[in-house]
């Protein structure tokens, strides 16, 4: 990029299991990759490694205050500058922050994905385009599950419980009215080529022309 140019920021939020990772992943699969940068607000989630491991499991991880949205707007910040910033790997299993960073260049697109960025007014703001992907709750019910036994570490009973415990009533609390500041909704759980092309042939020409002129 140039001085006379900014990174073309996109949001992409959406209910766990909506898909929304999946239309992170093919918006940026479809553009070069030196064009194109991606950054999940869960990558943000509060280091934990100063409570007992049987007291991060209490936490509620889908309530706004679980991420440090802070260092990710001035994360965004940086980025627009033309500056580098060491975006944090956070581990699942057990809460915590892993010590080394994930070095993310500035592009002339950046993804970012998450369940709560529209929530959060001064991440919101930063979006030049918003997408909710609006998935049916069974679908995204299943998915939950699915990745949690899978990748997390977890049983069924803690899935459970955190959903009904957490999950849900933060998603009717936060997620589902923040909907109302996308831009774009693409239902069917990610899969609606159509919606998908419109903003790929978008975020094709913010690539080549190097980002947008910044202000």
């Amino acid at each position: 990029m140039s001085a006379a140019t900014r990174p073309f920021f996109v949001g992409i939020a959406g209910g766990t299991g909506s898909g929304k990772t999946t239309v992170a992943h093919n918006l940026h699969d479809a553009l070069p990759p030196d064009r194109v940068t991606m950054i999940a607000h869960d990558s943000y989630y509060k280091d934990r490694s100063g409570m007992p491991s049987h007291e991060r499991d209490k936490i509620n991880f889908d309530h706004p205050d679980a991420l440090d949205s802070a260092l990710l707007v001035a994360h965004l910040g940086e980025l627009a500058a033309g500056r580098e910033v060491d975006v944090p790997r956070y581990d699942f299993r057990t809460h915590t922050r892993l010590p080394d960073g994930h070095r993310v260049r500035p592009s002339p697109v950046i993804i970012v994905e998450g369940i709560l960025i529209f929530a959060e007014p001064r991440i919101r703001d930063r979006f030049d385009v918003k997408i909710y992907v609006d998935t049916d709750v069974d679908i995204r019910i299943f998915r939950r599950l699915r990745r949690d036994l899978a990748s997390r570490g977890r049983t069924f009973e803690q899935v459970d419980e955190q959903y009904h415990r957490t999950v849900r009533p933060m998603h009717i609390e936060f997620v589902e009215p923040s909907r109302r500041w996308a831009d774009i909704l693409i239902p069917e759980g990610g899969n609606n080529a159509i919606a998908l092309d419109l903003v790929v042939t978008k975020l094709q020409k913010v690539a080549a022309a190097g980002g947008v002129p910044s202000a």
